[in-house]
């Protein structure tokens, strides 16, 4: 059996054969391919264009792989770092690369050197801990690059720099503590990503602020659960956010989501994020965030207002049409009222009045995707003039309680500190010290009494009337008894003198007088 092929276009020009049997078709195969160095290893299982040397204990990779192949199989193997040239052959086709369950810790720069055109890369399963930068910079077409279930704590800012065509990255079941953020903002971000898993980390806190800066067509693919998240308000209006808008992301798992409270560190309680009435957050930090993502809008009577609609379809061919509070279609090139509609979906409002105030409804319509999305955004328009006049009786009433409260609290410590002390408190002051310089209460005074003027001794009766106050002296002779008599030693005290106007006979009103006592006749 002979084949007479004429002439063969081939990329080295063009190839006149003239041979017998399978000698020309393994000159066809060399020449279309390319000087090949050999035909399938040993090792592998060749299928075409595809190439598998998998669970073959292989620690590096066989030198004799063809030029054309498209997919090539190493997973389940021993390959430890990948360096420069780690693919012995340049493989210009090659646009499936898998290399998981294998031992490679660390990634060098120019490692891929030798297939610049992969769209697809599997690292996962290995030993990497850290992404230098840029490990992935040749890799100018690749579109989806799995890293889960590895080891990465740490990945640099610009780890995956020149990663333009980047659609969907797994990065899920790492030690990752901070969220990746510089994938979406910055002169290095990827505008084409649309897949972000970072679930089941070490992620503790989210940049919600700067997230909400970020396209719909983007927030949508960020897969978070199963991150030991602190229960904070604004994370959980965020993911609320998320949840009315439908992603993916957080309704197919919804039940992954928890958080926990700063005060309990080992995790001993976790709350559920998405559940109602587990977060006690206020209506005002809800509507803040939303804000921040574009759900609602304020303005001012006289302002013009421009409302984006952020639709995750912003590929050519989808239209859109936005439906006000009072259910009138707003569509593009056509004006109604002070309401324009732009080809890209944008709502334009000139003048804007208080009427307008309400819910807004934006539809995203793809006919050959044969899909539609509606957005809900919540408009606000308030009089300043009207809010500036409240806010200023509302100051006025604030001030005058603040100073009410000031002038009170003057009062009363004038009241505790300056009133003046009165007689009765100095008198008794007075005599508490008398009494602290005196040992014993009061004593007999031995002295004699003065005399008394001439005319007063007639009238007196010469009685004395002296008042004794017992003197406590607890010895042990004594059993703690009053003694009435006090010694020579005993300080005298006072003695008080009474005179008497008037004799009366009948009656005795001393003790211990110094005149006898005589019974009546």
């Amino acid at each position: 059996m002979s084949l007479n092929w004429q002439t063969l276009p081939t990329r080295l020009g063009v190839f006149k054969a003239n041979c017998r049997g399978l000698a020309c078709l393994l000159v066809f195969t060399v020449s279309v391919c390319g000087s090949a160095p050999g035909m399938c290893p040993a090792a592998c299982i060749c299928a075409s264009d595809i190439v598998s040397c998998t669970n073959k204990n292989l620690t590096r990779v066989p030198g004799n792989l063809y030029k054309c192949m498209k997919r090539l199989d190493l997973s389940y193997n021993r390959i430890g770092i990948l360096e420069p040239e780690w693919v012995p052959v340049l493989s210009e086709k090659l646009n499936t690369l898998i290399v998981n369950h294998n031992s490679i810790s660390s990634i060098s720069i120019g490692s891929f050197s030798t297939t610049p055109n992969l769209k697809y890369l599997d690292l996962s399963s290995n030993s990497l801990k850290t992404l230098g930068s840029p490990v992935f910079q040749e890799l100018k077409e690749l579109e989806v690059l799995l890293l889960y279930n590895n080891q990465i704590t740490l990945i640099e800012s610009l780890a995956f720099g020149g990663l333009y065509k980047l659609q969907k990255l797994y990065l899920s079941y790492n030690l990752v503590s901070h969220f990746p953020l510089d994938l979406y903002v910055g002169k290095h971000k990827l505008t084409d990503l649309v897949l972000l898993d970072v679930s089941f980390n070490h992620i503790q806190t989210m940049p919600v602020q700067r997230l909400s800066a970020v396209p719909a067509k983007q927030l949508s693919g960020i897969y978070l659960h199963g991150n030991p998240f602190y229960c904070d308000c604004v994370l959980y209006s965020m993911l609320v956010f998320w949840y009315q808008r439908h992603f993916s992301s957080v309704v197919d798992f919804k039940n992954e989501y928890s958080c926990l409270l700063q005060t309990d560190l080992r995790g001993h309680n976790k709350l559920p994020l998405l559940h109602d009435n587990a977060m006690n957050c206020s209506e005002s930090t809800v509507n803040s965030s939303f804000q921040a993502f574009g759900f609602i809008h304020d303005a001012q009577v006289g302002d013009r207002l421009i409302v984006h609609c952020d639709s995750r379809m912003s590929d050519t061919g989808t239209q859109f049409v936005w439906v006000s509070p009072d259910n009138r279609l707003l569509e593009p090139d056509r004006d109604t009222d002070n309401f324009k509609v732009f080809p890209n979906g944008s709502l334009e409002i000139t003048d804007a009045q208080l009427e307008n105030s309400g819910l807004y409804s934006c539809i995203a319509i793809n006919k050959k995707r044969l899909l539609n999305e509606t957005i809900e955004v919540r408009i606000n328009v308030s009089n300043f003039t009207v809010n500036r006049s409240h806010a200023h009786e509302a100051f006025n009433t604030a001030f005058t309680t603040l100073a009410a409260c000031v002038a009170s609290i003057i009062l009363v410590l004038l009241y505790l500190y300056l009133t003046p002390c009165p007689c009765q408190c100095k008198a008794k002051k007075k005599k508490r010290k008398l009494n602290q310089s005196s040992a014993h209460p009061s004593i007999l005074n031995s002295a004699l009494p003065q005399e008394l003027p001439a005319d007063e001794k007639k009238a007196s009766t010469g009685k004395r009337v002296v008042f004794l106050e017992p003197v406590h002296e607890p010895k042990q002779s004594q059993n703690g008894k009053v003694k009435l008599f006090p010694t020579d030693s005993v300080i005298t005290e006072s003695i008080l003198k009474t005179t008497r106007t008037k004799s009366d006979s009948d009656s005795v009103n001393s003790v211990f007088s110094d005149t006898p006592f005589m019974p009546p006749a």
